[in-house]
């Protein structure tokens, strides 16, 4: 039940360099389009949030999202290790093709079952989920507006709990870049908006 009517802000990190490279996993700076896109947030948070003393920010740990917090002022940031996106084990820095060239089999087990495939000696959907179980109740503890900046694989499984929509959708959850999702929480449901920024 959420009782409290206030907003749930999601939004991926600004785009990373290895987001350019279309490698995965990694811990890079932001492009110059991500940059902006930090800019961009802070401007909107600005406005957004300008009456809510009590909102804050969360992110994961990786300096992408760090990054992307940076410019917004006058609002307390909490880091969540949880919030981190899926490790891919050894596929850190590999790009898809690559996966696909030299893991054909793990490429094909990944094609076939994404909610339940787990990277050689990483994570699947079905463990991101689960150690985003603190996360969500501290969110549905929440009273003020929060903005999540994190990753598209934890950022799908949030939209999916609080949107209600099955297991078996959240690997395909559309999540794009530069996309603010809000999530406007109160006793008749659950409302959501969508903000380009870019």
């Amino acid at each position: 039940m959420h009782l409290t009517p206030r907003p749930i802000l999601l939004t991926r990190h600004g785009e990373s360099i290895d987001n350019v490279r279309g490698r995965i996993g990694g811990d890079t700076v932001l492009s110059e389009a991500g940059e902006l896109y930090a800019k961009k947030l802070a401007k909107f948070m600005d406005k957004r949030l300008k009456n809510e003393r009590a909102a804050s920010i969360w992110t994961s740990t990786l300096q992408r999202t760090i990054l992307t917090a940076g410019p917004i002022v006058g609002l307390p940031k909490i880091q969540w290790r949880a919030l981190d996106e899926i490790y891919v084990g050894v596929c850190d820095g590999m790009t898809y093709e690559e996966v696909k060239k030299n893991m054909p089999e793990e490429y094909e087990s990944r094609e076939k079952d994404k909610l339940r495939y787990r990277y050689p000696r990483g994570e699947s959907y079905l463990d991101v989920i689960q150690r985003l179980e603190p996360v969500i109740i501290e969110l549905e503890r929440q009273r003020a507006p929060v903005v999540v900046i994190s990753h598209q694989a934890v950022l799908r499984a949030l939209y999916a709990y609080f949107a209600d929509r099955p297991l078996k959708e959240i690997p395909n959850i559309e999540v794009p870049l530069h996309t603010i999702i809000e999530i406007q929480m109160g006793v008749t449901g659950v409302q959501e908006k969508r903000y380009k920024l870019m």
